[in-house]
Protein backbone atom coordinates (compact mmCIF):
# COMPACT_ATOMS: atom_id res chain seq x y z
CA UNK A 1 0.00 0.00 0.00
CA UNK A 2 1.32 3.44 -0.31
CA UNK A 3 1.39 5.77 2.20
CA UNK A 4 2.81 9.55 3.21
CA UNK A 5 6.00 9.17 5.11
CA UNK A 6 5.46 11.95 8.73
CA UNK A 7 8.53 11.80 9.91
CA UNK A 8 12.18 10.05 8.22
CA UNK A 9 12.60 6.65 7.99
CA UNK A 10 15.81 4.79 7.83
CA UNK A 11 15.45 2.58 4.60
CA UNK A 12 12.05 3.78 4.04
CA UNK A 13 12.31 7.36 3.07
CA UNK A 14 11.88 10.79 3.94
CA UNK A 15 9.46 13.09 5.60
CA UNK A 16 6.70 13.95 3.14
CA UNK A 17 7.65 11.20 0.54
CA UNK A 18 5.20 8.95 -0.66
CA UNK A 19 6.22 5.54 -0.62
CA UNK A 20 5.13 1.28 -0.74
CA UNK A 21 4.95 -0.49 2.41
CA UNK A 22 3.43 -3.81 3.34
CA UNK A 23 -0.06 -3.46 4.90
CA UNK A 24 1.71 -5.47 8.23
CA UNK A 25 4.22 -3.35 8.09
CA UNK A 26 2.13 0.16 7.95
CA UNK A 27 -0.54 -1.28 10.51
CA UNK A 28 2.23 -2.77 12.96
CA UNK A 29 5.16 -0.08 12.73
CA UNK A 30 4.69 2.95 10.75
CA UNK A 31 0.91 3.99 11.94
CA UNK A 32 0.89 3.05 15.90
CA UNK A 33 4.45 5.14 15.72
CA UNK A 34 2.44 8.02 14.00
CA UNK A 35 5.22 7.73 11.00
CA UNK A 36 3.29 7.58 8.32
CA UNK A 37 -0.59 7.88 7.16
CA UNK A 38 -2.41 6.41 4.47
CA UNK A 39 -1.83 7.77 0.61
CA UNK A 40 -5.03 8.69 -0.21
CA UNK A 41 -6.06 11.29 -3.48
CA UNK A 42 -6.74 14.20 -1.68
CA UNK A 43 -3.91 13.82 0.57
CA UNK A 44 -1.12 13.48 -2.42
CA UNK A 45 -2.90 15.97 -3.92
CA UNK A 46 -2.49 18.67 -1.30
CA UNK A 47 1.50 17.37 -0.64
CA UNK A 48 1.91 18.04 -4.23
CA UNK A 49 0.65 21.69 -4.08
CA UNK A 50 2.62 22.38 -0.72
CA UNK A 51 5.82 20.99 -3.34
CA UNK A 52 4.97 23.37 -6.02
CA UNK A 53 4.44 26.60 -3.54
CA UNK A 54 8.20 25.93 -1.95
CA UNK A 55 9.53 24.65 -5.40
CA UNK A 56 8.70 28.67 -6.79
CA UNK A 57 11.50 29.82 -3.84
CA UNK A 58 14.03 27.39 -5.13
CA UNK A 59 17.50 28.60 -7.20
CA UNK A 60 16.58 28.10 -10.62
CA UNK A 61 20.23 29.50 -11.79
CA UNK A 62 23.33 31.20 -10.29
CA UNK A 63 22.28 34.50 -9.39
CA UNK A 64 19.28 33.39 -7.75
CA UNK A 65 21.43 30.45 -5.61
CA UNK A 66 24.25 32.99 -4.84
CA UNK A 67 21.29 35.32 -3.25
CA UNK A 68 20.02 32.74 -1.68
CA UNK A 69 23.62 31.53 -0.62
CA UNK A 70 23.98 35.34 0.66
CA UNK A 71 20.13 34.76 3.04
CA UNK A 72 21.98 31.33 4.35
CA UNK A 73 25.12 32.50 5.87
CA UNK A 74 23.23 35.03 7.44
CA UNK A 75 20.63 32.63 9.22
CA UNK A 76 21.69 30.85 12.49
CA UNK A 77 19.01 28.03 12.65
CA UNK A 78 18.14 26.58 16.07
CA UNK A 79 16.59 23.67 17.46
CA UNK A 80 15.07 23.07 21.18
CA UNK A 81 15.43 19.96 21.89
CA UNK A 82 14.96 17.04 25.10
CA UNK A 83 19.03 15.72 25.68
CA UNK A 84 20.41 13.80 28.32
CA UNK A 85 23.10 15.29 31.42
CA UNK A 86 26.04 13.88 28.66
CA UNK A 87 24.55 16.16 25.70
CA UNK A 88 23.01 13.43 23.89
CA UNK A 89 19.67 13.69 22.40
CA UNK A 90 16.11 11.38 23.10
CA UNK A 91 15.66 11.54 19.04
CA UNK A 92 18.03 13.91 16.51
CA UNK A 93 18.10 16.65 14.22
CA UNK A 94 17.74 15.19 10.65
CA UNK A 95 18.51 17.08 6.75
CA UNK A 96 14.39 17.32 6.59
CA UNK A 97 14.41 19.04 9.87
CA UNK A 98 17.05 21.10 8.81
CA UNK A 99 15.44 21.84 5.15
CA UNK A 100 11.51 22.45 7.34
CA UNK A 101 13.64 25.09 9.29
CA UNK A 102 15.03 27.39 6.79
CA UNK A 103 11.71 27.12 4.90
CA UNK A 104 9.67 28.39 8.27
CA UNK A 105 12.62 31.30 8.94
CA UNK A 106 13.21 32.35 5.78
CA UNK A 107 11.07 31.18 3.23
CA UNK A 108 13.71 29.57 1.06
CA UNK A 109 13.38 26.37 -0.51
CA UNK A 110 16.12 23.73 -0.28
CA UNK A 111 16.79 20.37 -1.13
CA UNK A 112 17.15 18.26 1.78
CA UNK A 113 18.86 15.83 -0.63
CA UNK A 114 21.18 18.46 -0.92
CA UNK A 115 22.23 19.01 2.74
CA UNK A 116 25.13 17.50 3.22
CA UNK A 117 24.47 15.62 6.75
CA UNK A 118 26.05 12.35 6.52
CA UNK A 119 24.81 11.28 9.93
CA UNK A 120 22.15 12.54 11.90
CA UNK A 121 22.72 14.98 14.79
CA UNK A 122 22.35 13.15 18.23
CA UNK A 123 24.13 15.91 20.47
CA UNK A 124 24.01 19.29 21.65
CA UNK A 125 26.38 21.91 19.89
CA UNK A 126 27.13 24.14 17.66
CA UNK A 127 27.10 22.74 13.86
CA UNK A 128 28.02 24.39 10.09
CA UNK A 129 25.62 22.47 8.08
CA UNK A 130 27.04 22.20 4.54
CA UNK A 131 24.48 22.86 2.07
CA UNK A 132 24.62 22.77 -1.60
CA UNK A 133 21.98 25.61 -3.46
CA UNK A 134 23.00 25.23 -6.77
CA UNK A 135 25.92 23.33 -8.92
CA UNK A 136 28.80 25.15 -7.93
CA UNK A 137 26.86 27.37 -4.91
CA UNK A 138 27.54 25.97 -1.53
CA UNK A 139 27.14 27.86 1.96
CA UNK A 140 27.21 26.52 5.57
CA UNK A 141 24.03 27.07 7.77
CA UNK A 142 25.03 27.94 11.48
CA UNK A 143 22.81 25.22 13.53
CA UNK A 144 22.58 25.54 17.08
CA UNK A 145 20.95 22.36 18.96
CA UNK A 146 20.29 23.61 22.05
CA UNK A 147 18.94 21.50 25.11
CA UNK A 148 14.87 22.59 26.13
CA UNK A 149 15.26 25.43 28.81
CA UNK A 150 18.87 25.65 28.72
CA UNK A 151 21.85 27.03 27.18
CA UNK A 152 24.65 25.65 25.38
CA UNK A 153 27.60 25.44 27.48
CA UNK A 154 31.45 26.22 26.31
CA UNK A 155 32.82 24.67 23.76
CA UNK A 156 35.52 23.20 26.33
CA UNK A 157 32.46 22.00 28.27
CA UNK A 158 30.92 20.52 24.93
CA UNK A 159 33.95 18.71 23.77
CA UNK A 160 34.51 17.23 27.43
CA UNK A 161 30.92 15.96 27.57
CA UNK A 162 31.49 14.53 24.47
CA UNK A 163 35.18 13.00 25.40
CA UNK A 164 33.28 11.57 28.79
CA UNK A 165 30.45 10.13 26.92
CA UNK A 166 32.82 8.37 24.34
CA UNK A 167 34.86 7.11 27.39
CA UNK A 168 31.71 5.74 28.89
CA UNK A 169 30.86 4.15 25.34
CA UNK A 170 34.20 2.51 25.00
CA UNK A 171 34.04 1.13 28.43
CA UNK A 172 30.50 -0.15 27.95
CA UNK A 173 31.48 -2.38 24.65
CA UNK A 174 34.80 -3.69 26.44
CA UNK A 175 32.53 -4.82 29.54
CA UNK A 176 30.37 -6.07 26.73
CA UNK A 177 33.25 -7.91 25.04
CA UNK A 178 34.80 -9.65 28.32
CA UNK A 179 31.42 -10.72 29.65
CA UNK A 180 30.91 -12.34 26.03
CA UNK A 181 34.16 -13.91 26.43
CA UNK A 182 33.28 -15.26 29.88
CA UNK A 183 30.02 -17.17 28.28
CA UNK A 184 32.05 -18.70 25.57
CA UNK A 185 34.69 -20.06 27.87
CA UNK A 186 31.98 -21.25 30.20
CA UNK A 187 30.27 -23.11 27.68
CA UNK A 188 33.15 -24.51 25.69
CA UNK A 189 34.50 -25.89 29.48
CA UNK A 190 30.96 -27.46 29.51
CA UNK A 191 31.15 -28.75 26.63
CA UNK A 192 34.79 -30.42 27.25
CA UNK A 193 33.31 -31.73 30.52
CA UNK A 194 30.41 -33.42 28.85
CA UNK A 195 32.81 -34.66 25.92
CA UNK A 196 35.46 -36.51 28.76
CA UNK A 197 32.26 -37.77 30.41
CA UNK A 198 30.93 -39.54 27.15
CA UNK A 199 33.99 -40.71 26.40
CA UNK A 200 35.17 -42.39 29.57
CA UNK A 201 31.27 -43.64 29.84
CA UNK A 202 32.12 -45.41 25.97
CA UNK A 203 35.06 -46.76 27.17
CA UNK A 204 33.69 -48.33 30.53
CA UNK A 205 31.08 -49.69 28.07
CA UNK A 206 33.62 -51.34 25.73
CA UNK A 207 35.71 -52.75 28.98
CA UNK A 208 32.72 -54.51 30.44
CA UNK A 209 32.05 -55.81 26.27
CA UNK A 210 35.52 -57.60 26.93
CA UNK A 211 35.49 -59.38 29.56
CA UNK A 212 34.98 -63.17 29.44
CA UNK A 213 31.63 -64.88 30.11
CA UNK A 214 31.59 -67.22 33.17
CA UNK A 215 31.12 -71.23 32.42
CA UNK A 216 27.42 -71.71 33.70
CA UNK A 217 26.81 -74.85 36.21
CA UNK A 218 24.82 -77.68 34.86
CA UNK A 219 23.82 -78.63 38.54
CA UNK A 220 19.70 -77.85 39.15
CA UNK A 221 19.30 -75.06 41.77
CA UNK A 222 18.81 -76.74 44.85
CA UNK A 223 20.50 -79.67 44.01
CA UNK A 224 23.67 -80.70 45.55
CA UNK A 225 26.16 -82.97 43.33
CA UNK A 226 26.16 -86.34 44.20
CA UNK A 227 30.18 -88.11 44.65
CA UNK A 228 30.84 -91.79 42.73
CA UNK A 229 29.43 -94.22 45.30
CA UNK A 230 32.56 -96.50 46.84
CA UNK A 231 32.31 -100.24 45.99
CA UNK A 232 31.45 -102.13 48.75
CA UNK A 233 33.76 -104.71 49.69
CA UNK A 234 33.29 -108.28 50.94
CA UNK A 235 33.39 -108.98 55.04
CA UNK A 236 36.11 -110.85 56.09
CA UNK A 237 34.51 -113.62 57.69
CA UNK A 238 32.62 -114.27 54.51
CA UNK A 239 36.27 -114.49 52.87
CA UNK A 240 37.53 -116.94 55.37
CA UNK A 241 34.36 -119.27 55.41
CA UNK A 242 34.33 -120.42 51.91
CA UNK A 243 37.10 -123.09 52.10
CA UNK A 244 35.17 -124.89 54.91
CA UNK A 245 32.21 -125.06 53.14
CA UNK A 246 34.27 -126.90 50.06
CA UNK A 247 35.75 -129.22 52.44
CA UNK A 248 32.62 -129.93 53.67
Amino acid sequence: MDVILLRDVDQVGLRGEVVSVSRGYMRNYLQPRKLAEAATEPKVAELERREARRARHEARSADEAEKIAEALRKTVLSFDVNAGPQGTLFGSVTSTDIADEIWRTRKIRVDRRKIDLPDPIKRIGRYAVPITVFEDVRVEVKTLVVPIGGELPPEEELEAMAAAEAEAAAAAEAEAVEMHAEVEAAVVEVLETEEAEAEEAEQSAEAEAQEPVAESDSTEPGVEPQADEPVAEAPEGDAEAAPDDEQA
